[in-house]
């Protein structure tokens, strides 16, 4: 039975109050979030800081050994380097400065001579375009003070904290979100599972939930594939063999950013047919800026969802 895909006549309504529920909770936490996450990225910069000796030892040998610092290296030049940028200037590989960022080690298969020639460019490119308003002691020679330090540290923070803006603002929305779920089933005696507890849906107990747990899915060549689903619900009247309900926790600050996205969950519960036919569900619970073609999509794909703002919704998903 259908909860929120049907109703069409309510879609308006609820999207206002959406936007609404979604602008007041950002007011009041995102700039706390935002602020949590510069202290912790000051204090990351102060370390890469000190690992390259104030940026005056940005040499293979320390890319070998912090590979994590390049993220944060790109912050300190003028004007701050893209990814991409870097790769280009630098005429190294994108493999290279991706497995830094991303994985924070080396690839495994280039070449010792080869890996320290790419680095000791990534170096020199650091070094050249350096920003020497917010490091002066590089042009004066001169040793900076702890002050200098912070400064610097604050500035470049602030750099770092601007490009993941979104992300740290959708990971903070989406913790929010999945806590709300949680005190919802709590309350009504569901019990969450702990964490290695059952690895496999069709074996969790009767009114119980787990949170991000893995669940198989079938791509079109036959492959399988794992999808990280956000919140997966075993009724508390659930037969021996029931499949739980999934829920994928969504939110969003612009509704471009929807519309663009908005295949992600067809393929995913397309690939949960594959796998275990069209007994599964998959459904959203939604917060944010998440208009009528959004949802018109969703809904033709046979996706329903619960609005945060109206979340005893998920009553009638029979919980």
């Amino acid at each position: 039975m259908a909860v929120n895909c049907d109703k069409t006549n309510l879609w308006k309504q609820d999207v206002a109050l959406s936007v609404d529920f979604y602008n007041e909770w950002f007011l009041k936490f995102a700039p706390a979030a935002f602020r949590q996450t510069r202290i912790e990225t000051t204090g990351q910069v102060a370390s890469a800081l000190e690992i390259t000796s104030n940026l005056t030892d940005i040499t293979p040998l320390v890319l070998k050994q912090h590979p994590s610092v390049l993220q944060i290296l790109r912050m300190t030049t003028c004007p701050p380097i893209a990814r991409d940028r870097l790769v280009g200037l630098a005429g190294v590989k994108k493999s290279l400065v991706n497995t830094m960022e991303k994985k924070h080690s080396m690839p495994p298969r280039m070449k010792a001579q080869e890996l320290d020639s790419q680095l000791a460019s990534i170096g020199s490119v650091i070094e050249d375009m350096s920003d020497v308003d917010i490091f002066p002691w590089k042009q004066e020679g001169t040793v900076p003070s702890d002050c200098d330090l912070q400064r610097a540290s604050t500035i470049i923070a602030d750099r770092l904290c601007g490009a993941l803006a979104d992300p740290i603002i959708r990971n903070a929305q989406e913790t929010r979100q999945l806590e709300a779920i949680r005190r919802w089933l709590s309350a009504r005696e569901y019990r969450e599972l702990a964490q290695g507890e059952c690895k496999v849906i069709e074996e969790m107990p009767p009114g119980t939930f787990s949170f991000r747990m893995n669940v198989p899915g079938t791509q079109e060549d036959g492959s399988n594939v794992n999808i990280p689903v956000d919140a997966v619900i075993m009724r508390k009247d659930a037969a021996p063999g029931t499949l739980p309900a999934l829920f994928e926790a969504k939110s969003a600050g612009d509704f471009t950013n929807t519309n663009k996205r908005r295949k992600e969950e067809a393929q995913k519960i397309l690939m949960l047919r594959r796998t275990f036919g069209d007994v599964i569900s998959f459904d959203l619970f939604l917060c944010g800026y998440f208009n009528a073609g959004y949802l018109g999509f969703e809904a033709a794909e046979g996706i329903d969802w619960v609005w945060e703002h109206r979340i005893d919704d998920l009553e009638q998903f029979g919980f």
